[in-house]
């Protein structure tokens, strides 16, 4: 039995301020954009190279706006990540350094946050497997 997590809920305040940032800024995809009915409406983003989404939206989730923390995305190069970012005009800290691999991170204009990895080189590293 597989079990695939391929969609997460994002609470924003301001769908069209949230997708702009995601897409514009940040580089994800959109895959969707559509108004169901007045109070509902569903935007599927896409990080390039994932199988995993991330919706926004209205009617579509409970939470407060930017009470999400921890999502994380995984990249080949965090150095080059934080240069993309910054250079989009995203906030990223340093790349941090750390056994389990080198981070940095952003947040959303609502202040979800998401931490981007570079994981460690695991070539003949038996430890953990």
């Amino acid at each position: 039995m597989e079990f695939r997590l391929e969609l997460v809920m994002v609470p924003v305040s301001d769908v069209d301020r949230a997708k702009a940032f995601y897409a514009d800024q940040v580089g994800f995809v959109v895959d969707h954009d559509v108004r169901v009915h007045e109070h509902l409406r569903f935007v599927q983003l896409t990080p390039p190279g994932s199988a995993c989404s991330i919706a926004i939206g209205e009617g579509i989730v409970q939470a407060p706006p930017g009470s999400v923390k921890g999502l994380q995305v995984v990249v080949d190069d965090a150095d080059a990540a934080r240069e993309h970012l910054l250079a989009q005009g995203v906030d990223a800290p340093p790349v941090q350094d750390l056994a389990w691999g080198r981070f940095t991170g952003f947040r959303d204009p609502d202040g979800n946050e998401w931490a981007v990895q570079q994981l460690p080189d695991r070539t003949g590293d038996d430890q953990d497997r």
